[in-house]
């Protein structure tokens, strides 16, 4: 089976799928299936450094309007390569229309994974944008796809409440645990970045900095707590906000002893230094960070608006609707060390046994069988 994966940037600044739909890509090439990935890249940017790739990736320079992720090279490449399954990721591009074109021309089944762009508050954001894309950057591709791929079974949920009725396949993303090695590392680079951290213990917000991520009510709601000597490290990929502006706001709340505000795009992930992760999304279709601070053994504190409400099964964190936010966060700063050390070795066992990339490859390789009728 040839595949193709598709996906607009692997440039970190674009956040989880830049790092899932390559892994995801590695994942597939591995269990056998000739896999290539495409995407594209703005001049003067880069792309995440190579990770020993299994499966091919090419690239191809964007072309003006960038910001669509127009690319007549890729169009050029889908129209004359036979792949035998293409699976777009993302809405809202040109990259979509490009692969809807692709499957047709050669016969071949289109997948589409939304990656979190269906899900409650991401559809209903500018939503206008988003009714001229579906007409004008990627006509017809919703329903000429052959089936869908979801990332939590929430997500296949928000695209069954659209109206869609093509097969889902639910297979969430895998994740890679962090070795001691690495996290000994990571820890003596943030003990270095930021000092103040040192001895005490440290909530971490770590994603994009938009008001997606309720980055502002975070801080607003950490600053009316009673947080004792706990330290709050944001760190993030600048959107709608960066990590001079977020300093601004703690410098003016006069918390520079007690917050800080990163740069993720040139630090190390911070999961190393963290007691607790916090996350207060509007959405996530998967959330790749969380599972990524559960895998570093750090328990996490998210929004019921996202796909982790086993974090109280596994006793591994706390899901909690956002008005019940203020009380479910004095309670998680108020556990103790012990406990907080069991919920997050909790949580990296439960990583470890239900979240691999072998694991996600496995469910969608029979996926596209059913697809092409194998």
């Amino acid at each position: 089976m040839r595949l193709c994966h598709i996906v607009p940037s692997l440039e970190e600044r674009h956040g989880g799928p830049s790092k899932s739909v390559r892994a995801l890509a590695n994942a597939t090439a591995r269990s056998g299936i000739d896999t290539t990935l495409l995407t594209t890249l703005e001049a003067g940017q880069s792309m995440l450094p190579p990770e020993n790739d299994a499966a091919r990736i090419h690239v191809f320079p964007r072309d003006v309007p960038r910001w669509l992720c127009r690319s007549a090279g890729l169009q050029r490449h889908l129209a004359t390569a036979a792949y035998e399954i293409v699976h777009a990721h993302a809405l809202w591009l040109r990259t979509l229309h490009y692969a809807q074109q692709g499957a047709r021309t050669h016969g071949a089944p289109l997948v589409v994974s939304p990656r979190g762009m269906m899900s409650g508050w991401a559809y209903e954001h500018r939503r206008w944008r988003k009714r001229l894309a579906e007409r004008f950057v990627h006509p017809g591709a919703f329903t000429a796809a052959a089936g869908w791929h979801a990332t939590s079974p929430d997500e296949a949920d928000d695209i069954r409440q659209l109206g869609f009725r093509q097969p889902i396949c639910v297979a969430p993303n895998g994740v890679e645990l962090p070795t001691e090695a690495e996290l000994v590392a990571a820890r003596e680079t943030w003990f270095a970045l930021c000092p103040t951290i040192r001895g005490r213990r440290v909530a971490v917000f770590y994603s994009r900095f938009h008001r997606k991520k309720r980055v502002r009510e975070l801080f607003d709601l950490w600053m009316s707590r009673n947080r004792g000597d706990w330290f709050l490290l944001l760190v993030g990929v600048a959107e709608e906000y960066d990590a001079t502006e977020i300093n601004r706001w703690i410098a003016d709340a006069g918390a520079r002893e007690n917050a800080a505000a990163f740069d993720g795009a040139i630090t190390p992930p911070p999961f190393a230094v963290a007691s607790l992760f916090v996350l207060p999304s509007h959405s996530e279709n998967f959330g790749l960070v969380i599972a990524e601070a559960l895998a570093a053994g750090v328990p996490a504190l998210v929004t019921d608006k996202t796909p982790w409400r086993e974090l109280h099964t596994h006793q591994a964190g706390w899901c909690s609707a956002w008005e019940q936010w203020p009380q479910t966060l004095q309670a998680a700063l108020a556990s103790d060390d012990h406990v907080l050390r069991q919920r997050g070795a909790a949580g990296r066992a439960w990583m470890r046994r239900d979240f691999t990339w072998e694991r996600a490859a496995a469910r969608l390789a029979e996926f596209y069988r059913q697809l092409r009728h194998e």
